[in-house]
């Protein structure tokens, strides 16, 4: 049995050996906000935080997590950069938005007013098939407007 730390709260899993972060997430935590488009740690849309630090949940075993702190879109529902991508219509189909929003908290965190050369470097990892990249950025910079 595991113990997790997810979102401040304490969860258990029995999740086998081999077992993927996001698969314990979403299937055996109802945790659903992190999504898996890939599979493959190419896209960012699984992003989440270990301990702050954007991590492709898709791609980390479950197992190796340990003691480290799990942040998800469910932990940042309250954070400005949520309402920062709504004013900025920073999103089309929303399925990479979760991602997008978590490792911009990590960019945030780190760096509270990133230049846009930051942005578009800390956010390279994260795909949008949609295109919405300007008003990504655009929500990033004026997150705390």
């Amino acid at each position: 049995m595991l113990r997790l730390t997810i979102n401040g709260g304490e969860y258990t899993a029995d999740a086998p050996v081999g077992q993927t972060l996001a698969e314990v997430l979403r299937l055996d935590l109802g945790l659903t906000g992190t999504k898996v488009a890939c599979g493959e740690g190419h896209c960012g849309a699984c992003t989440v935080l270990l301990d702050g630090v954007p991590t492709l949940s898709c791609i980390t075993l479950v197992h190796t997590v340990g003691e480290r702190e799990v942040t998800t879109i469910e932990g940042l529902r309250d954070h400005p950069l949520v309402d920062a991508f709504v004013r900025a219509d920073a999103l089309q189909c929303g399925f990479c938005t979760p991602g997008q929003i978590v490792s911009a908290a990590a960019l945030v965190e780190a760096e509270p007013e990133p230049t846009p050369e930051r942005v578009q470097h800390a956010m390279s990892g994260n795909l949008c098939r949609c295109g919405a990249y300007p008003r990504i950025e655009e929500a990033i910079l004026s997150w705390h407007d």
